[in-house]
């Protein structure tokens, strides 16, 4: 039998995007905690259209944000992945990485197992250089970042977030596979 999923690590498995994620989606993206520093939760209108963003993206580089299930039980973890950034920044266009997952998953490794697999997933399809970026204040992402061997490059303030200086600045990471 086929796996369902394009890769795994040690836990998770990592695929496309599926109809049926949208209720676990939609109520990760709603929750005002696990959306702290974005600049607001999303509908599940939002979330449908990230799911669909995510689906165009992987259509056309081969990479996106994945849907991550941890192995075994199958419940959907959140999302994990390759994406890019093309806002005007001295360091854009580029690939980065980046997650979110549901807050009962927090503080279990998953972002950081998760993230360093896809990693490997990005030296796999010859990308030579990754960054990943967050508000200065997500202490828990920036940890991931270092925790997967990024390297600190500086902080700046986040052209689409002027609008919310809450999460300015943001750090930016880079990883040179």
């Amino acid at each position: 039998m086929d796996s369902p999923y394009l890769f795994q690590s040690q836990r998770l498995g990592f695929r496309t995007w599926h109809p049926s994620d949208l209720p676990a989606f939609a109520a990760m993206n709603a929750d005002p905690e696990t959306m702290t520093y974005f600049q607001h939760p999303l509908s599940k209108k939002g979330s449908q259209a990230l799911m669909d963003r995510m689906a165009r993206l992987y259509a056309d580089r081969g990479h996106c944000y994945f849907a991550v299930e941890i192995l075994g039980s199958g419940e959907f973890l959140g999302m994990i992945g390759l994406g890019t950034k093309s806002f005007i920044a001295p360091f854009t266009p580029c690939v980065d990485i980046g997650w979110r997952i549901q807050k009962k998953f927090w503080n279990q490794g998953f972002a950081s197992e998760g993230a360093s697999r896809c990693l490997e997933f990005a030296k796999e399809l010859g990308i030579e250089k990754v960054y990943s970026l967050a508000s200065s204040k997500n202490a828990a992402s920036v940890r991931v970042m270092q925790k997967i061997g990024m390297t600190y490059e500086y902080d700046f303030e986040h052209p689409d977030l002027l609008e919310y200086p809450r999460l300015q600045p943001c750090s930016l990471y880079k990883i040179e596979l």
